[in-house]
């Protein structure tokens, strides 16, 4: 192999960067286990620690870089909901609520027939709905204009649609400001999450226009989680009071505080919340452990906090000062502006619960309300004083009046980011009072209760129009700008679909997971070292093992999700990696039998091997990347660990096991390939495929006819992921009978749902569409409350709703009808897509259509008997067979994995025809098809073994996914051999045939 110095130097850079990203796993593994050491099963001290120490580094690499708490847990390979726990939710701006705002809710009868047109036509097409308004309206109305006053022709849109601006160029700027309402509704629900106080949120939009996919691990409460999402955005202008009127009363307060501290009043306060950072110092040190690196970083970590609070005499002094610094200069004179005090971000909560005592509250004036800031200035927050000067207590200034606000930059100021704002009429007249009263005091901008920023007013604003500077940089200007925006959000976000998981159903499914994983990994490498001795199967498990260190240290540099699917995903990899080793060894041994010697055979063998290899594997990576493309949450995580499972795979199986054969064969010419049980085994098998293809014809148009008829009149058991609805996992403390319980729920609902055994007998699985189509949080509580009002016989005596909410109820999900018509349209095309996409490549790669017809022909069949034995068992076997995303995304690997198998056959029937020119096809194709007999054996076998270990070990939740893949396997391996080969086959003799 030539550049073996490159490959070597690739492979310990791919090493050290796999460790490098890895490590930030480890250390915040490290510092999560010194925190429930320290907390002794108190969750809120285990977060209080956490909170302390976000800011201290905990991670030197190598003396060139430091890293913080918080940094390595954003960088850390972060755990998927459905193994810890929390609550996913998909949210939507409405862009049809949007295009009515921006037309003033326009009546004119050709907008409003052109919008019910184009909300049609988006269920079935994939173009942006904007688009689609302009389509619908060009045919209702040809010669109108959309620029008209009557329609977009309003004061709002007058700086941005000329008079007289043509169609296209009036749909560009709806479009635009429809991108800028999903852009502002993402900021501020951003926002809202930043402030939850939730361990490594994630928020991003979905492909699919106006959706924003919310992750919320280890959230419990989720009634406040759908009403902080869905509040409206309160954007207010308010006047505030400047440092040096209020440092009075913070005197004050101050003095107050000392003195119930010294009466013993304030005994509601807990002196730990006061004093986190000091208590955490005191008893970590006498932590019991036998790690010296955790002890290490205890006392490092307690030796910070120690250091970062004031001196225990000084406390006592100032006690409320040690929490809230007041906004003072160097010189001890008082800042300008409204900012009266500055505090540590986990000081917060003391600092209000402070502020919210009585006879603290009577030191404040009534007209005074103090805001954090929003934005922390490092591990620091800034307090503010806002006058309240209306008698009914709201902001003289709402958000509503904001027209436009963007980016621009200060060419007075050397160019510096500030923020330009424009008003309504309504909004300049008052802006210009507040001005004109504020000069060289500040105005507050206020966001949901947190001040956005408190610029200073220099003179009277009139006109509406105003620039904002406050040393901004250019992302803080954009963000502010945002936010300005958002103050006349013209739809407001609402919650489509949400799935929670219990972090005991999630403890589960990790432990599950694991066992799974453990023992499928062990039952690989014991099957490639009784299969190809200890030599080559020795090689080939070294690879497997560099194989699954790579592609999780890969997983974790670009911020991949792990799921339990993806767990599926990187076992099922696995399986499938060794492939690829398979087939390089049959080549080796081959070339062995043919009398060559062992450099030279392992040479020739991985050349030979190399079509085969790419050709079976670009098949697959084209359906994971479909996979990727129409798939959400858990599918995409599936398709992101096989995508890079398979170029780490290739890497591994070409690159690391030749190193490994070659400095093998430098030292011994007789490194073995087979052992005394396999050496022998499926040699010179003259199996007559083609003349028993008439059986095989038979025994698949049986099935295939047996399955139409089950899926035509039993059909299938759709989840809600294609119907919508709502689905609660409850487990009970003793068995309970379905009936029963669908029975019970019947009365509370009206009709009874739907309600499955889910695992064990004591955990049912309900489904039911109860109010799927009304919306609001209101709505969501209303069914909780009647699930449990249903339930409440089969709960122990006493329960609450809260409990059996927490308890009880270890997972739920919701999908409306949007949604799952969005997922059903998805299915289809991507299945569609995965077989239009192989027919093609096989065409070109093996320059015949027949191998493509072929190859299509034995995926559909596999695709429907899969199919057909859902609809079969459904209801029979143990554990739940719904059609959902998962189900899907089995299809489209067993797709990807038996058209692995079909092309590696069509690679040899190729070969063949090139070697013996003269043979006819016959015996040219069912040569081939023995030849690869062994390595079709080794490879469907390895992969079942993994998928049955999957299956056995593995969460209740992946079985019905397992159950299709395993099923998908078996039929494919099958369809290769008996169906796709020799359709192909006929297909090529008639068309010869026909041509003569």
């Amino acid at each position: 192999m030539r550049n073996k110095g490159a490959i070597t130097l690739l492979t310990i850079a791919l090493a050290l960067v796999s460790a490098y990203q890895l490590f930030f796993t480890f250390k915040t593994s490290q510092v999560e286990k010194a925190a429930r050491v320290y907390a002794a099963g108190d969750p809120e001290k285990e977060r209080a620690y956490l909170d302390s120490i976000a800011n201290k580094n905990v991670y030197n690499f190598l003396g060139l870089a430091k890293f913080t708490y918080k940094e390595c847990k954003e960088l850390e390979l972060p755990l998927g909901l459905d193994l810890r726990g929390g609550m996913n939710v998909t949210m939507e701006v409405d862009v049809v609520d949007v295009v009515k705002s921006l037309a003033n809710n326009s009546q004119d009868p050709a907008f409003l027939k052109a919008l019910d047109e184009a909300v049609k036509m988006r269920t079935t097409s994939p173009k942006d709905f904007v688009t689609l308004f302009g389509e619908a309206f060009a045919k209702i109305a040809p010669n109108a204009q959309l620029a008209s006053p009557d329609i977009f022709g309003t004061v709002e849109l007058k700086d941005k649609i000329k008079i007289g601006a043509s169609n296209k160029e009036v749909l560009d700027v709806i479009r635009k400001e429809a991108e800028g309402a999903i852009d502002n509704t993402f900021n501020i629900l951003r926002t809202r999450i930043d402030r939850f106080g939730v361990a490594q949120p994630n928020i991003r939009k979905a492909d699919i226009s106006g959706r924003i996919n919310i992750e919320l691990p280890g959230i419990k409460d989720a009634q406040r989680v759908r009403k902080l999402l869905q509040g409206t955005a309160a954007l207010e202008f308010y006047e505030t009071y400047e440092n040096a009127e209020f440092f009075e009363n913070l005197s004050k307060i101050n003095e107050k505080v000392r003195e119930l501290e010294r009466s013993a009043d304030v005994l509601g306060l807990n002196k730990d919340t006061l004093l986190v950072s000091e208590t955490i110092e005191k008893e970590t040190v006498t932590t019991d452990t036998n790690d010296e690196g955790l002890k290490s970083l205890i006392e490092q970590t307690s030796k910070d906090s120690l250091n970062s609070i004031n001196e225990e005499e000084m406390r006592k002094q100032n006690p409320f000062f040690s929490l809230l610094i007041p906004a003072q200069s160097q010189d001890g004179s008082l800042r300008p502006g409204s900012t009266i005090g500055y505090a540590l971000l986990k000081d917060t909560a003391a600092v209000n619960a402070l502020l919210a005592l009585p006879q603290v509250k009577a030191l404040i004036p009534r007209n005074a309300r103090l805001l954090w800031e929003m934005k922390p200035m490092g591990d620091m927050v800034a307090l503010h004083a806002i006058k309240i000067t209306t008698r009914d207590g709201k902001a003289p200034l709402d958000g509503g009046v904001v027209v436009d606000a963007r980016k621009s930059f200060d060419d007075h100021n050397g160019g510096a980011p500030i923020v330009s704002m424009n008003m309504n009429g309504e909004g300049a007249k008052t802006w210009a009072r507040l001005t004109k009263d504020n000069i060289g005091r500040s105005i507050a901008i206020v966001l949901d209760g947190y001040v956005c920023s408190s610029p200073t007013v220099n003179s009277e604003i009139k006109g509406g129009s105003s620039q904002i500077s406050g040393g901004f940089d250019v992302k803080e200007a954009e963000d502010l700008a945002n936010i300005l925006k958002s103050g006349k959000l013209p739809a407001p976000a609402r919650i489509i679909a949400d799935e929670i998981v219990g972090p005991s159903l999630g403890q589960e499914s990790i432990q599950t997971g694991m066992w799974s994983f453990i023992i499928a990994f062990a039952l690989v490498l014991f099957y490639m070292l009784f299969f190809y001795s200890k030599g080559a199967g020795l090689a080939a498990d070294i690879a497997l093992l560099a194989n699954l260190f790579f592609l999780f240290g890969i997983l974790a540099s670009i911020g991949a999700v792990l799921t339990l699917p993806g767990i599926a995903g990187i076992v099922l990899t696995m399986g499938m990696s060794v492939d690829a080793n398979v087939l390089i060894y049959e080549r080796i041994e081959e070339e062995k039998r043919a009398g060559k010697g062992l450099k030279l055979a392992i040479k020739e063998g991985y050349k030979n091997a190399y079509s085969a290899i790419i050709d079976g594997n670009v098949t697959t990576l084209l359906t994971g990347f479909i996979l990727y493309y129409f798939g959400e949450g858990p599918i995409k995580g599936f398709a992101t660990t096989l995508i890079i499972g398979i170029f780490t795979s290739l890497f591994c199986a070409i690159f690391i096991t030749r190193l490994i054969l070659e400095r093998a064969s430098s030292k011994n010419d007789n490194v073995p390939f087979t052992t005394v049980f396999t050496q022998n085994w499926l040699r010179d098998v003259k199996f007559p495929f083609l003349q028993k293809r008439k059986i095989s014809y038979i025994l698949s148009g049986t099935a295939i006819i047996l399955s139409i008829a089950f899926l035509s009149t039993k059909g299938l058991d759709k989840g809600i992921d294609f119907v919508g609805g709502r689905t609660y996992t409850v487990v009970f403390d003793k068995p309970v009978q379905v009936e029963e319980v669908a029975e019970s729920l019947a009365q509370v609902y009206g009709s009874a749902p739907e309600v499955k055994t889910f695992g064990g007998e004591n955990q049912v699985r309900i489904t039911t569409k109860y109010k799927i189509d009304a919306e609001g949080t209101e709505v969501d509580d209303e069914v909780e409350t009647l699930l449990y009002e249903g339930l409440k016989d089969y709960l122990p005596e006493g329960t609450s709703r809260d409990q059996f909410l927490e308890v009880n109820r270890q997972m739920s999900e919701k999908v409306g009808p949007a949604v799952a018509e969005d997922i059903t349209r998805a299915a289809i095309w991507s299945v569609v897509l995965a077989l239009i996409v192989i027919f093609v490549y096989i065409m070109f790669r093996f320059s015949q259509w027949q191998y493509g017809a072929g190859a299509v022909i034995g995926l559909a069949h596999n695709v429907i008997i899969v199919m057909g034995v859902f609809s079969i068992f459904s209801g029979i076997l143990p554990f739940s067979l719904e059609i959902d995303q998962a189900f899907i995304a089995a299809i489209l690997t067993v797709v990807g994995y038996s058209i692995n198998d079909t092309v590696v056959v069509f690679d040899r029937i190729r070969e063949y025809h090139t070697l013996y020119p003269k043979r006819d096809d016959l015996s040219v194709t069912d040569a081939a098809l023995n030849s690869t007999l062994r390595r079709t054996f080794s490879t469907s076998l390895s992969t079942i073994v993994v998928l049955l270990a999957i299956f056995i070990f593995g969460g209740t939740s992946i079985k019905g996914f397992i159950f299709a893949l395993l099923v998908g396997i078996c039929v494919g391996t099958y369809s290769s051999l008996f169906v796709a080969t020799p359709i192909s086959y006929d297909l090529r003799r008639r068309f010869e045939k026909n041509k003569k």
